[in-house]
């Protein structure tokens, strides 16, 4: 920086270090591999039912004839595999790890397929789960992959700020619940990622209703929902509202999320389509 700096780099001409563009933190993919889009799928708070609905995503593009990858990058609570019913280890050679592929063809890479016994903790300190991420994005063999769901932790630290720094997100999936104190949650989530640049492609409210086998009304069990008031706030699409339903949790507890009935996410694969 010249001595005479004015800190109005329009009006010079010198090369300083300070008019360079800041370094990315972009990390490398695995050269056998090309993945075209990739989205993430966070939440504000756990227990809202990310995996739930990144395996939903995965599932309906799949069914859609695209080549889909589903990245694990919830390290010390992975349950992508568990909803798949992907058991075993994962593979390697000289040229990385390979996912494993569910029933249908969806690429999955998650920290259970690498541990002796799915239920073994993972009892790891945020640079080495960080560092397990980056491993997942440059040292496994994705093959052609045209959409890859990356199911984050919820919260705002440091494993999604990894995934945020050194992923090329095209957007991401914010999944929230009907209750009030939730919407402070998705607030901090779409503040993060306008702070990341990552576009946010809208919201999904999953437990948004109980639907009556009698009479086909829809009760809301945890009160009013407050998405809609969210969303306007922030110019946002609300993408799906799915039902808190039995079936859904109990084919994700066998491992045959594959097999769901339903159209919830149609317009949430659109919006990816269009990317």
């Amino acid at each position: 920086m010249s001595e005479n700096c004015t800190h109005d780099c329009s009006s010079c001409g010198v090369d300083c270090p300070s008019r360079q563009e800041p370094e990315s933190l972009l990390e490398k993919l695995n050269d056998l591999s090309q993945v075209k889009k990739v989205i993430g799928v966070v939440s504000g708070k756990g227990g809202v039912g990310k995996s739930l609905v990144t395996s939903l995503l995965a599932t309906t593009l799949r069914r859609r004839e695209a080549s889909v990858a589903v990245l694990d990058a919830d390290i010390t609570g992975p349950s992508i595999p568990k909803c798949f019913g992907l058991k075993g280890k994962a593979t390697a050679d000289e040229n990385g790890m390979y996912p494993r592929e569910t029933k249908t063809g969806i690429r999955v890479m998650s920290i259970n397929l690498l541990l002796d016994a799915e239920t073994d903790p993972v009892v790891w300190r945020g640079p080495v789960i960080a560092g397990a991420i980056k491993q997942f994005w440059s040292d496994v063999v994705w093959g052609d992959v045209d959409y890859m769901f990356v199911d984050m932790p919820p919260g705002t630290g440091d494993v999604p700020l990894t995934v945020f720094q050194s992923l090329p997100l095209a957007g991401i999936i914010i999944v929230t619940s009907p209750q009030e104190l939730v919407g402070m949650i998705v607030s901090k989530a779409v503040e993060m990622a306008r702070l990341m640049d990552v576009p946010v492609l809208g919201l999904v409210e999953n437990m948004s209703y109980v639907q009556c086998p009698d009479c086909g009304k829809q009760l809301q069990v945890f009160g009013e929902s407050h998405i809609d008031q969210v969303a306007a706030k922030y110019a946002l699409p609300v993408l799906a509202r799915l039902p808190l339903d039995p079936v859904l949790a109990s084919s994700c507890d066998r491992g045959v999320i594959e097999l769901f009935e339903g159209s919830w996410l149609e317009e949430a694969a659109d919006v990816i389509e269009k990317l």
